[in-house]
């Protein structure tokens, strides 16, 4: 049984990965508000990633940052803090929970990190100067770190296309909005939550032990295909 440590799973894309793990191994979950789930595997910190002191634990075998944001506005009303506060949750938490449990993980079992990016690195979209900027360090990181810590850890981010989280909500709100969301996308689809946990768990398990430094692309075609 490994030990999971997952930043950001009382929510969304987080929450599903926990869903997805909590049968089969220990699941240490650190968020501001706790799951709704209740099982015997999982323990629960309150935190703030940003501002609080992480918790103390024991032993890690995988390290799961989920925490992000969607801060859509054209670049005049993009204020510096909205791109310092876009950086702290996406960037600097990431980093700032990698420094407290990597000698756990150096220890761990089949040790690995997974981080989060977003379509919006590749593809050029309005509105999101702010994120894209900050997902793209994401994916600096994955690669940087990645090399350094081969081959004891490795460390992969997935960056999905929208996805039917509240935090995504906006995007989703109407009819007309959802029916536009999948004509966008090739495959004639967004991402349902559990689709990135079928991910999330591959690249952490056993089966992707040849696989690291990468940024996986669930993007349901609106990067790579043009039709």
């Amino acid at each position: 049984m490994k030990t999971y440590v997952i930043v950001g799973g009382s929510k969304g894309i987080g929450n599903a990965i926990l869903s997805a793990l909590l049968p089969s191994n220990k699941v240490i979950n650190i968020s501001r508000t706790a799951p709704t789930q209740s099982h015997t595997n999982l323990t629960h910190y309150s935190c703030d990633i940003i501002n609080d002191n992480l918790p103390d634990i024991q032993e890690a075998d995988t390290l799961i940052y989920c925490p992000g944001s969607i801060n859509l506005k054209p670049i005049n009303r993009l204020s510096l803090e909205d791109f310092k506060n876009d950086f702290e949750i996406n960037v600097l938490g990431a980093v700032k929970t990698i420094h407290k449990y990597l000698p756990l993980l150096k220890n761990g079992n089949n040790p690995s990190i997974l981080l989060f990016s977003t379509v919006a690195t590749k593809l050029g979209m309005p509105f999101h100067a702010s994120v894209a900027a900050s997902k793209s360090a994401i994916d600096g990181l994955t690669k940087s770190l990645g090399a350094e810590l081969a081959p004891t850890i490795r460390v992969n981010a997935i960056a999905p296309t929208v996805t039917d989280t509240d935090l995504a909500s906006k995007l989703l709100r109407n009819e007309r909005m959802i029916e536009n969301m999948n004509e966008r996308h090739p495959l004639k689809k967004y991402l349902q939550p559990q689709e990135v946990a079928d991910m999330a768990t591959f690249l952490t398990s056993e089966k992707a032990a040849s696989i690291s430094g990468q940024i996986f692309e669930m993007d349901c075609g609106i990067v790579n295909f043009k039709i």
